[in-house]
């Protein structure tokens, strides 16, 4: 798991982005928020499990700190 804060996040489409420590921007989607809650403020700081899918970064389990 790697630590990055959210830089995006569109409720109506169900999409964010997550900028990481190491400046990589990842992806993801409402149900890779573990919580269940299907709701992320943008500058939350999250732990995610980074992905490489389809020659793009993404997010999964994505946890609020």
């Amino acid at each position: 798991m790697i630590s990055g804060c959210v830089t995006e996040f569109d409720g109506a489409k169900g999409l964010g982005a997550i900028a990481a420590e190491n400046g990589t921007a990842y992806v993801f989607h409402v149900i890779e928020i573990v919580d269940g809650t299907r709701m992320v403020d943008v500058g939350q700081a999250v732990r995610f499990q980074p992905m490489a899918k389809f020659g793009h970064f993404q997010a999964s389990k994505v946890r609020k700190v």
